[in-house]
C-alpha cells in the first residue's frame, strides 16, 4: 500500500468524524432536554388541574374534566411517538453509515488480500 492511499483514507476518515461530531452535537443540545422537561411539567400540571377542577372543585363538569385529561394524555402520547420516530431515524442513519463503512473496509480488505497474494506469487 502506498502512502498517498493511506493519507487519503485518513483524510476521509477525519472528515467523516468531524461531520458526525457536528451532527451529534446539534442533535444532543442541552436546550432540547430543558424544553422537554418544561413541556412534560406543563402537561402534567394541566392534567392534574383538569382532574382537580372537575373532581374536587366541581368548577367544570366531572365528565368534561375526565375527557380533557384523556385528551391531554393522548396528545402527550402522540408527541412521544413523534419524538421516538426521530430517534429511530437517527439510529437508522448511524447504522446505515456504519454498514456502508464496513462494506468499504471489506472491499479494501479484499483488494489488499488479492494484492498480497499476487505479490507472494511474484516472489516465488
Amino acid at each position: 500500500m502506498d502512502d498517498k492511499f493511506l493519507k487519503h483514507e485518513m483524510e476521509n476518515y477525519k472528515k467523516e468524524q468531524e461531520k458526525i461530531k457536528k451532527l451529534i452535537g446539534s442533535i444532543g443540545a442541552t436546550h432540547s432536554s430543558r424544553n422537554h422537561k418544561i413541556f412534560n411539567g406543563l402537561f402534567l400540571m394541566l392534567v392534574v388541574l383538569s382532574f382537580f377542577a372537575g373532581g374536587v372543585l366541581h368548577y367544570i363538569p366531572f365528565n368534561l374534566s375526565i375527557e380533557l385529561g384523556v385528551l391531554l394524555v393522548s396528545i402527550k402520547i402522540a408527541w412521544m411517538i413523534h419524538e421516538q420516530q426521530k430517534v429511530n431515524h437517527f439510529q437508522f442513519w448511524i447504522l446505515n453509515s456504519i454498514e456502508l463503512r464496513l462494506n468499504s473496509l471489506q472491499t479494501n480488505f479484499r483488494k489488499m488480500d488479492k494484492e498480497l497474494k499476487r505479490q507472494g506469487e511474484e516472489r516465488k
